[in-house]
């Protein structure tokens, strides 16, 4: 069997990714979240001090227009609160709120358990480079170009 080309490895993850987005809204629809909700939680509970909108924008490789839709929405719901920056005027320091903690501390611990079932056929050794190889291709597609364009037969 030849080895699999740039191209398989590429098609799995996206298919991976597209399979764990999928079903992963078994888990948190009965919540009343997304998946992109779930990020923003998980992503400020271990920050007291809170982040900025570009800051999980970053984190979770969105444009900025969505983050402040997805912190509207959230807001709204009672998750997060917005609070001026001290050390800089035209910063948002986004927190959870109290509503917001209870929800991820009900939510996270039946995650990290899916988590565990996913991945836990894997050796921690396999899971090391997987994660490696994993980072590696985010980081690549934040830099590719495209090719030049063939001009159609004909």
């Amino acid at each position: 069997m030849p080895a699999p080309s740039a191209l398989d490895l590429t098609v799995a993850v996206v298919a991976t990714a597209d399979a764990l987005l999928r079903e992963s809204q078994r888990l948190f629809r009965p919540h009343g979240l997304t998946a992109a909700q779930f990020n923003v939680l998980n992503l400020l509970a271990d920050q007291p001090a809170g982040l900025s909108q570009r800051e999980i924008g970053d984190v979770l490789v969105v444009d900025r227009s969505n983050v402040t839709g997805l912190l509207d929405r959230m807001g709204a719901a009672g998750w997060v609160r917005r609070r001026d920056d001290p050390a800089d005027r035209r910063v948002y320091r986004v927190t959870l709120t109290p509503a917001g903690r209870r929800l991820w501390a009900r939510v996270e611990p039946r995650y990290r358990a899916v988590a565990g079932q996913v991945a836990g056929g894997l050796t921690a050794a396999a899971r090391a480079q997987c994660l490696g190889a994993l980072r590696h291709m985010e980081q690549a597609a934040g830099r590719w170009t495209l090719p030049a364009e063939r001009p159609a037969p004909g």
